[in-house]
């Protein structure tokens, strides 16, 4: 069964003003240009006062644009949130959800993930769902229990390989510059891949299933080339083009490697 169309999305969290967003959207559109575009997506999420404006500039671009939370709700006096029709109404084309910070700084859990999963789909975006676990639950021995908990939880029945992505992300390895090893992703990567599969058939095969964690121009290949590993979620190194840059040439290798090996089966 072929693998499943890479994705590299970078998580602007809350950085970047306007003029340094259109810069690097200029320098990350110049490059695609002048290098061609592998059969990879592509997609930025930035803070929601940048949303708008990024998806027109980046609109005659291969790269797609999402923003980084949504409320579950519709409409009606919820003064500060945003629906999912709001989103859809910006251009936006996905969001992520269920981010550990969200998780940790307003004590989301997974049944909120869930819901707020469902909204997106019911406008036609594409939910990002993010599951990890903390450094202590890793201590524990307790990964995989973490991860198929979250996964069972926040990935709703509304769920498909054209509307969800799952992102794994150990929360130890956010921002604090260390990564999971290969064989650490691998081993949570193929259990995603098992348990998707198990609740929907071979659609599971074709979800695509992002590593996030302190990934690098250095270690962006490694990952990449993992089994089970369809890209990646870029944080910080999604704030400079020369950063994010080889992370999207490391997903184009990827790509061409796939290419290959279909065409020799």
């Amino acid at each position: 069964m072929a693998a499943p169309t890479g994705l590299i999305a970078g998580n602007w969290k809350m950085n970047l003003f306007h003029a340094e967003a259109l810069q690097l959207g200029t320098d990350l559109a110049e490059r695609m240009d002048l290098w061609g575009r592998p059969p990879v997506d592509y997609l930025i999420c930035p803070p929601l006062t940048l949303c708008g404006q990024m998806a027109a500039f980046l609109a005659p671009t291969p790269f797609k644009v999402g923003a980084q939370d949504v409320s579950p709700l519709k409409n009606g006096p919820h003064t500060g949130d945003v629906s999912a029709e709001h989103l859809a109404d910006l251009g936006m084309a996905a969001c992520i959800v269920g981010h550990s910070e969200r998780r940790r700084d307003h004590k989301e859990d997974d049944a909120l993930v869930r819901a707020k999963a469902e909204a997106l789909h019911r406008v036609n975006l594409t939910s990002i769902i993010c599951i990890g676990e903390t450094e202590a639950e890793r201590d524990a021995g307790k990964t995989i229990e973490v991860v198929t908990r979250q996964l069972q939880v926040s990935v709703p029945e509304t769920s498909h390989s054209a509307n969800t992505v799952v992102a794994y992300e150990p929360v130890w390895a956010i921002g604090t510059g260390r990564t999971a090893t290969v064989e650490q992703i691998e081993e949570v990567h193929n259990h995603i891949r098992q348990m998707l599969y198990d609740r929907m058939d071979f659609d599971g095969y074709a979800i695509r299933i992002l590593y996030g964690g302190s990934v690098t121009a250095a270690n962006a290949r490694d990952i990449l080339f993992a089994k089970n590993v369809n890209g990646a979620l870029v944080g910080g190194a999604s704030l400079k083009a020369e950063t994010f840059w080889p992370i999207i040439e490391a997903a184009g290798a990827v790509a061409a490697r796939n290419l290959r090996e279909a065409q020799q089966a």
